[in-house]
């Protein structure tokens, strides 16, 4: 159960409305009047509860729990406990995040500016917004309706935020432009002047960077994470993306539609990401290449040249990952035949 202190519980919902809310025409089989009162995970749901099965690997988990209500592809029905009510959907752990969201929808804000906050008499903010304890709203920014600006947090001279949108604790953005209904968290910074300057014995010379950042709709920006701002072309991020904590993205970046980029991870300059692409944590893209859409890079890889569409790539410098293993599984064969002949 989530602690109370900091989640608010709507429930609760019946199955049948719960069937609804999974979608993707989600069937029960069961008793679709039971009352649901919390979501659960597999090991530790009770009654009254849901939980969800998604890897099967968890199947024994599965079997032996004792949640009243389970969320299970058609494949694992019947392995279910006598018992337990079902919502069978093609994609259980989606349908789980729909349901979870109906229970936990997040805590509503009191609109209204905060009497510590600074806005500037030359912006713009929603009625309904929010701005925190500490926050900076700077002149002719403009901060759109149900947007909520947490404490600390700076929106930018000329800067405009998109409807819904939610500015974490002490997260800035400055020389950007925001779409709607994104979540930017805690610390994150976005905006900052780019890594551009002539290097020289006689002193390195900053280059002036003079475009923005722009972010698409329903984008995610993980707590600590950093977008610069381009030096010329804007650096932009593409609708529905995910970027988590820690990752930095470089000026002039292109990054296209539900692009996931995952923790310290980095993409230099003036690389373009096309759309749906997987970097792992602590992977790299070096700068001025192009990464086609559905290329997935494992976890510590580095890309330095462009990719095929679809490309699953492992090492440093990144090889396809067929390949990769291949080489592995050799040099292990090499090995054990040198220890053979010692």
């Amino acid at each position: 159960m989530a602690d109370p202190r900091f989640f608010d519980n709507q429930g609760p919902f019946s199955v049948a409305d719960l069937a609804g809310i999974a979608g993707d025409d989600a069937s029960v089989v069961g008793d679709a009047g039971l009352q649901v009162t919390d979501v659960s995970p597999l090991g530790e749901a009770g009654p009254g509860q849901i939980s969800f099965l998604d890897n099967r690997k968890y199947v024994p988990v599965f079997e032996g729990s004792r949640a009243a209500v389970c969320i299970v592809a058609p494949e694992f029905v019947d392995r279910a406990p006598d018992g337990m009510t079902l919502i069978v959907s093609p994609r259980p752990y989606r349908a789980y995040a729909r349901v979870a969201k109906a229970f936990y929808p997040g805590n509503a804000r009191q609109p209204g500016i905060h009497a510590t906050a600074f806005v500037d008499d030359a912006a713009e903010v929603a009625v309904d917004a929010v701005v925190g304890p500490n926050a900076v709203v700077e002149a002719d920014a403009r901060v759109g309706s149900g947007v909520v600006v947490g404490a600390g947090g700076v929106v930018g001279c000329g800067g405009m935020v998109g409807g819904g949108t939610e500015l974490g604790t002490g997260a800035s953005l400055t020389h950007c432009d925001v779409g709607a209904r994104c979540q930017i968290h805690a610390g994150a910074r976005i905006g900052t002047r780019g890594f551009g300057f002539d290097m020289s014995p006689e002193g390195h010379l900053d280059v002036p960077q003079l475009g923005r950042v722009i972010v698409g709709n329903d984008v995610e920006i993980g707590a600590n994470s950093t977008i610069d701002r381009g030096s010329g072309p804007d650096t932009e991020i593409g609708d529905g993306c995910k970027i988590d904590n820690l990752v930095q993205i470089g000026h002039n970046v292109r990054m296209g539609r539900g692009c996931v980029v995952v923790a310290q991870a980095g993409v230099a300059g003036s690389a373009t990401l096309q759309d749906y692409i997987l970097l792992a944590a602590q992977s790299g893209v070096a700068g001025h290449i192009t990464i086609a859409a559905g290329t997935q890079l494992a976890a510590r890889s580095g890309i330095m040249r462009d990719t095929q569409a679809d490309a699953r790539l492992v090492g440093n410098p990144a090889i396809p990952a067929k390949e990769y293993f291949r080489q592995i599984a050799m040099l292990s064969k090499l090995a054990k035949d040198r220890n053979r002949q010692d």
